[in-house]
């Protein structure tokens, strides 16, 4: 069990951060897809005129009672120690001179971050290179297992996609650090986002609807529906929308999930757009189950989204990097490891990367 002077830090540590970071400044949010066109947020069919806040077709499920906050949180506080939590997992090193080369490839950078390159094209998901995914450099869920490099040392990108605006996934530090060493690069961000990012230094950003579609250097990219929620402050819960995301080639198509609970989503995102040839599913963060269950998949979940997007590929991501949730830390690829098997889907297909790993057999077996 815990230590009680472990239990002591890290309870005072994690209600100091729960007390302060509802009521962070997040920047002014956008109230505008483009302050030129004159279009609303409300005017998406996905803004619910009545709750002023964006919504999933099934509902909002994610939205928790204070008992059950309470309650994770207690849990929280109180967890097992996990061994992993200290020590983080291996990370693969990578020189400066295999980043600049990196083509026709694809890598897990870590949490729900993957960079891909295709066809000449380079794309980031979720980049996510803080110490700490909090609004605070000094509390909240910390980083267990570091990045495999930093900011500057990535190589030239042309798209930086969010899925949405929870501090794992939408960091201001390696936003800021991106527009900076790399000011031509194109966000694409949901609905909402586009004004924070512009505060954040990014000269070139672009926010869409659900289905929209935007080409990029010949390359479709277009936001999905997933079963989710945002929220950086104690004011403006799905306030921003969230997506998953279909990027498509000519010969090639990538599919970010982002964060989601199950749902039909992935057949019709199948139906509608075609089966990816790779997939990024999230595998982590996902217990207490009832608690969980409508934001994050569980391993085995995991595989259903993968057998109903009828992916070709799969990388498994949102494990391993940050504690955020009462599993083990490395239980998610040991129970996806169960469910592969379970679902006769081959360990060739649903991947487990080490953080920095690179996986070329996507394209050449392509």
């Amino acid at each position: 069990m815990i230590s009680r002077r472990n239990l002591l830090i890290k309870s005072i540590t994690s209600l100091v951060y729960l007390a302060i970071s509802g009521c962070a400044k997040a920047g002014e949010l956008s109230s505008r897809q483009n302050e030129d066109s004159g279009f609303k947020l409300s005017d998406s069919p996905n803004f619910n005129k009545l709750t002023k806040r964006f919504q999933h077709p099934d509902g909002d499920l994610n939205d928790k009672s204070f008992g059950d906050l309470f309650n994770f949180f207690k849990d929280y506080f109180r967890r097992v120690d996990d061994d992993w939590e200290n020590t983080g997992f291996p990370v693969v090193q990578i020189s400066n001179n295999k980043l600049k080369s990196f083509k026709e490839n694809v890598m897990w950078v870590g949490h729900s971050s993957v960079m891909i390159n295709h066809s000449n094209l380079t794309i980031l998901t979720d980049p996510q290179f803080s110490d700490y995914a909090s609004p605070f450099s000094f509390m909240g869920p910390k980083r267990a297992t570091p990045a495999p490099f930093k900011p500057a040392e990535l190589p030239p990108l042309d798209v930086v996609i969010i899925s949405h605006n929870h501090y794992d996934h939408l960091d201001e530090y390696s936003i800021r650090q991106i527009s900076k060493h790399q000011p031509n690069v194109k966000f694409l961000v949901p609905l909402g986002l586009r004004k924070l990012l512009i505060e954040w230094g990014v000269a070139d950003v672009t926010e869409l609807d659900w289905w929209q579609s935007v080409i990029v250097k010949g390359v479709t990219f277009q936001p999905t529906p997933v079963q989710h929620w945002s929220k950086r402050s104690a004011f403006d819960r799905n306030k921003t929308l969230w997506a998953g995301w279909m990027t498509q080639w000519e010969d090639f198509s990538f599919y970010f999930t982002g964060d989601t609970g199950y749902s039909d989503d992935f057949k019709e995102v199948s139906k509608r757009l075609g089966r990816p040839d790779l997939a990024a599913i999230p595998i982590g963060a996902y217990e207490p189950r009832e608690f969980m269950k409508s934001s994050h998949i569980n391993p085995e979940e995991a595989v259903a989204v993968f057998k109903d997007l009828g992916a070709k590929y799969a990388i498994a991501i949102h494990w391993g990097t940050f504690k955020l949730t009462l599993e083990k830390m490395d239980e998610p690829p040991r129970r996806l490891e169960r469910a592969i098997e379970n679902a006769e889907v081959s360990k060739t297909q649903f991947r487990v990367l080490q953080h920095g790993e690179f996986w070329p057999e996507v394209f050449t077996d392509s």
